[in-house]
Order: structure tokens, then C-alpha cells, then sequence
């Protein structure tokens, strides 16, 4: 099969912020992620007053979603800083999310570095991973990359009316600057089930290192390297794919049991060995990176720590790609009504 379009991915840019810490005895104010996949399992105070506006214009069909506000205090690591609790997006309408176009400000509208991003994750509770049933799928996720996931032509995410997507982050603060009233702002271009042009479904796809476990894992001092590998049950095409990495990241590599490799992508840092960013590579010129059920896929991360102590919980691999299904029923069994969740969460509804 042939897929002619020119495609580019994002890292969204999110933006949260963190209020002063509740005592360590009231177990109330803390959280865990539900599946664990990017926390990590681990426990944080939850920051207080943060909340989610989701908002949709029917003319430019573009819904905006809103988080916040929130303060982060420098010098903060991510464990001592307060988390947001998850939000719950409920999705107003039948159709495809074709893009995400995020950005992290403050209240006067300027812009805040995506430095002070831990991570940032989108998982629909109604579908499970394609790669990890166990999993909620995971549909869109950012760090301090801030890749941008611009639209592909006659291709886009499906979603159903009432369809639950959790929100879940992670923000720290490794500046010598402090930042209050931060906001994440995505504004997320949609088609619905009455757009004329027909939209082809894609599936998010990630391959960790960590497989299908939390995908945090701690950094040891020096250079250090981790590899995963993730079987795909089912036929189809990768449209292409970037990454995900935390400070002092050097290299993602992506290769296939039956065709080697598939790419790398070296990460940009700064002098002090923040993440900047990571390339995207796409496969359009040859009509999309061709899967066959049963191919083994392995990511292989690189950092190199320059700090002499080992980092918990410091680092993350992860490639992140769309794939498009040889036979699309194939996947609908992924999808299932929304379980109740365990932990605190905040739930709102799309307003008109």
C-alpha cells in the first residue's frame, strides 16, 4: 500500500505547574499514575488549583484544551515537586484529532521553556495499547523535546463521543529561574463523522525500552545503554517516528528483526545537558516502513550522566510513531468501556 503525504510529529508542549507541597503524613494529597507506564509508580503531593478548560470553535473545527495555572519554583527536581492530580478530558463528539499544536506560557501569554517539562501524557481510557493490551492506549506525549505534530492528509487518531482521556504529568524545575502561572495550551485540529473527505485511522505507536512496564528507570552515573523490544502482531505500515528522552540523552536507535535498521535519532542538549530536541524521520518517499505480523522492533537509548551519582527514576527511551493497520477491524477489539479510575481526578466535559 502506497501513503503519499509528507508527515511530521510532535512532543507536545505541556504546561504545569506546581504549588508548595502537603505535608508528607496526608496521604490524601497523593497520587500515583493509574497504569504506571510513565510515573513509574511513584507517589508526589498534588498540586493544588489546577484544572482543565476545554473549549471548541465549530468554525475552524479546533478544540483548545487548557491546563492550569501553576508555579515552579526553581531549582525543583520532579521529586519534590508537587504534581497536577490526572485530568479527565471527555471527548463532545464522534470523529479524528488530526493534529496537537502545544505550547507552555505563562499568564501574560509568554512563552515558558520546555526545560521545566518532565513529561506529559494522554491515554484513552476507552482503548487498550495495540504493542501493550494491558495499557490504556497512549495517544500523545510530550517532554522537554517539544516536538510539534503538525496534520497528515486523509489520516487522523479516532475518537468517540464520551470517549475519557486522562491526562497525566510531570513538571520539575532544573532552572535558576522561577515560573508562576504557567499554563499548557494544545490546540487540537479535529474532522467529524460529517467531513465529506474520508479520514484514514492511525494508531499511536510506542516502543519502549522498558517494553510494557513504567517506562521511567533510574540513570546510572557515566555512559549507560538500555534496550527494549516490542513484537508487532499485526501487518500494516509505520509512518514514521521520534522520540523521547530525558537530560543527558545522547541517541535513540530503532531497528527491525527481519530488516535491520530502521533509524536513529541523535538528541540535541544544551551546555548543561538539558534536552532541546529530537528529529523526527518519516518514511513517505517509499510509501511507509512496511510491518509484517511478527516483526520484533527494538529501541536502544543512550545517556551519558556527567553528575557522578546515579539519577532515580532519571531517564527515559522511548520511540513514538503512527501506524496505519494492514486490516483496521483487526483492532477493534482494543476498545472497551472506561473503568473507574483509583486515584484522584478531575473530571470536565467540553464546553460550546
Amino acid at each position: 500500500m502506497r501513503y503519499r503525504f509528507l508527515l511530521f510529529f510532535f512532543f507536545a508542549s505541556a504546561c504545569f505547574a506546581q504549588q508548595p507541597a502537603a505535608p508528607d503524613h496526608d496521604m490524601s494529597h497523593m497520587q500515583h499514575s493509574q497504569d504506571g507506564f510513565m510515573q513509574g509508580g511513584m507517589r508526589h503531593a498534588i498540586a493544588q488549583g489546577v484544572k482543565l478548560d476545554a473549549q471548541s470553535d465549530e468554525h475552524s473545527h479546533t478544540m483548545t484544551l487548557r491546563v492550569g495555572p501553576m508555579a515552579l519554583p526553581a531549582h525543583t527536581p520532579h521529586m519534590k515537586m508537587p504534581q497536577p492530580a490526572d485530568l479527565i478530558w471527555t471527548i463532545p463528539l464522534s470523529g479524528w484529532l488530526l493534529a496537537y499544536h502545544p505550547k507552555l506560557v505563562d499568564a501574560a501569554g509568554n512563552t515558558v521553556p520546555g526545560t521545566v517539562l518532565h513529561h506529559v501524557a494522554f491515554w484513552n481510557e476507552n482503548r487498550s495499547d495495540f504493542l501493550c493490551p494491558a495499557k490504556k492506549e497512549h495517544i500523545f506525549g510530550a517532554g522537554g523535546e517539544l516536538t510539534d505534530w503538525a496534520q497528515i492528509p486523509g489520516f487522523g487518531y479516532r475518537v468517540e463521543k464520551g470517549d475519557q482521556i486522562r491526562i497525566e504529568t510531570m513538571v520539575h524545575n532544573p532552572t535558576a529561574t522561577s515560573y508562576d502561572q504557567v499554563f499548557l495550551e494544545v490546540s487540537i485540529p479535529y474532522a467529524d463523522d460529517v467531513t465529506p473527505s474520508p479520514v484514514k485511522n492511525v494508531y499511536p505507536t510506542w516502543i519502549d525500552v522498558a517494553v510494557c512496564g513504567n517506562s521511567s528507570y533510574d540513570l546510572p552515573a557515566g555512559f549507560s545503554k538500555k534496550t527494549g523490544t516490542v513484537p508487532f502482531k499485526y501487518s500494516g505500515a509505520l509512518l514514521g517516528f521520534g522520540g523521547h528522552m530525558h537530560d543527558y540523552g545522547e541517541k535513540l536507535v530503532l531497528s527491525s528483526s527481519r530488516l535491520g535498521l530502521v533509524g536513529e535519532l541523535p538528541v540535541t542538549l544544551d551546555q548543561q545537558g538539558h534536552l532541546l530536541k529530537i528529529p523526527v524521520r518519516t518514511f513517505f518517499q517509499q510509501g511507509g516502513y512496511q510491518v509484517s505480523a511478527g516483526d520484533q522492533f527494538t529501541v536502544t537509548c543512550t545517556y551519558n550522566n556527567p553528575t557522578g551519582k546515579l539519577l532515580h527514576n532519571g531517564a527515559m527511551g522511548i520511540v513514538v510513531g503512527y501506524f496505519v493497520p494492514q486490516d483496521p477491524a483487526a483492532l477493534n477489539a482494543l476498545r472497551h468501556p472506561a473503568q473507574p479510575s483509583d486515584h484522584d481526578m478531575t473530571s470536565q466535559k467540553m464546553n460550546h
